[in-house]
């Protein structure tokens, strides 16, 4: 009845929400985090994340009859996607894009740099947003489908990170890249910000998966360790780190399936995700950060894998938006 209900809502709200099928976003999660914790590559995680909720996604909910028909193979896997919307000078600020897509015959011509591209060096089909209306700032762009292989699309080669190794990321240039008008998305603004809600909270229960296992670990340790004749879980400073990281995981673990449920709810979600983002994010630094500690000369070697996890976790911190845009979209959500 309860489901029947939801259905019933979302068709008055959305006629796109009734004609879906599959799992919600609290579904979604779920999968996420258990692949965080049962998939020691992060990064990989992560790059199927940036391909499902900044790819598939938005053509699923937007694209074309055309675009549409590129969904089997990025569901199936046998192409990849990657969002192309980051900027040397523009990062969260989807205002101050530099990319232009100006209209020539029968479809556009897209000039511009992208920088940080998830998936970049190596993506069959691209999601990316360049200006077509200078004069509407964030609401003067425009979301297009370019594929890899249209003439003047340059990609680099995988960059160095300090962590998520498991995902290639590069930049992406377009030199005069004409695209037909098939190509179009839809607004720029609202495909991006449609991406980016289920991504803030159904793409960070990898990290909650990432913590599990961390804690897991870290128990088994500290009862196995022994310093000055007693086992390291003895010591008070050594189980409150663990209590504190075990609390850490459960209180972000509930903001994010908050964040989730709201959007399967077809409530407002922003608040909810945006809080869930920030807690998730941090906690998994913080973790990883007092795992290190607690295996101590163990934990700063390469081969044990714990370090590994805080530099992975350091991402979290910057991408879908930094702790501090995150901050700012729950600020402006208070009234702030």
């Amino acid at each position: 009845m309860a489901t029947a209900r939801r259905t019933r809502r979302a068709r008055r709200r959305d006629p796109r929400r009734a004609r879906r099928t599959g799992l919600g976003a609290l579904d979604t999660a779920l999968v996420f985090e258990a692949a965080g914790y049962g998939c020691h590559d992060t990064g990989l995680i992560f790059a199927a994340g940036a391909h499902l909720f900044a790819v598939a996604l938005p053509i699923a909910e937007f694209g074309s009859d055309s675009q549409k028909k590129k969904l089997p193979g990025l569901c199936d896997g046998t192409l990849v996607g990657a969002n192309a919307m980051t900027e040397p000078d523009a990062g969260s600020d989807i205002g101050a894009l530099k990319t232009t897509a100006v209209r020539s015959g029968n479809g556009y011509v897209l000039n511009g740099v992208k920088s940080f591209v998830s998936n970049g060096p190596i993506a069959d089909v691209y999601v990316t947003y360049a200006v077509t209306d200078p004069n509407a700032k964030h609401l003067g762009t425009t979301g297009f489908v370019v594929d890899a292989g249209t003439p003047g699309l340059v990609r680099s080669e995988p960059f160095g990170k300090l962590g998520l190794n498991g995902c290639a990321a590069g930049t992406v240039e377009f030199h005069d890249c004409a695209v037909p008008e098939d190509a179009v998305l839809g607004n720029g603004s609202l495909v991006f910000q449609h991406g980016m809600l289920l991504e803030r909270a159904c793409l960070f229960a990898i990290y909650l998966g990432v913590q599990e296992r961390l804690v897991e670990r870290c128990i088994t340790h500290v009862k196995r360790r022994k310093q000055f004749g007693k086992r390291l879980s003895t010591f008070q400073s050594v189980s409150n780190r663990i209590v504190d990281m075990k609390l850490r995981l459960e209180s972000s673990r509930l903001l994010l399936y908050k964040a989730c449920w709201a959007i399967d709810q077809d409530d407002d979600a922003v608040l909810p995700a945006a809080l869930s983002k920030l807690a998730v994010s941090q906690a998994a630094v913080q973790t990883a950060l007092d795992a290190v500690e607690l295996f101590g000369g163990r934990g700063y070697q390469t081969d044990e894998g714990i370090e590994e996890h805080l530099r992975d976790a350091v991402g979290g911190l910057i991408f879908s938006g930094t702790s501090d845009i995150q901050r700012q979209l729950a600020a402006l959500e208070l009234g702030l």
